[in-house]
């Protein structure tokens, strides 16, 4: 029984994170419409937005679900198991900087390409 307590909470949380990202999984091609014509880099511009944007939204809804799933362990153990999840936050914390600083360099790289190219 008290296995199945500390597994619900899991289970829900990766349940509400996949019903959120459904529609995402089933839209169409990402891609879809675009026309890569020689000479033309505006068609380049869209396609690496697009990757960013996707690249941003889905690293977003992991971190945070693996935020919920730590806290929700730590809210639940013991006091040996919270100190062992103190430790494990500081390269999570660290992972997702990286990841929204790395999407965010990246967008303002893209932005400044377009801006140079179009100028």
């Amino acid at each position: 029984m008290k296995k199945l307590i500390k597994i619900l909470p899991i289970v829900m949380t990766v349940f509400m994170v996949f019903t959120a990202i459904a529609p995402v999984l089933a839209s169409t091609s990402v891609l879809e419409g675009l026309e890569i014509t020689p000479g033309d880099t505006s068609s380049f511009v869209n396609v690496g937005e697009r990757v960013l944007g996707i690249i941003q939204v889905v690293g977003t809804l992991i971190a945070v679900g693996v935020l919920m799933v730590i806290g929700i362990k730590y809210m639940m153990g013991s006091a040996e198991e919270k100190a062992e999840y103190k430790k494990t936050m500081l390269p999570y914390i660290i992972g997702a900087v990286i990841l929204f600083a790395a999407v965010n360099i990246a967008k303002a790289v893209v932005g400044l390409a377009s801006s140079v190219t179009q100028g």
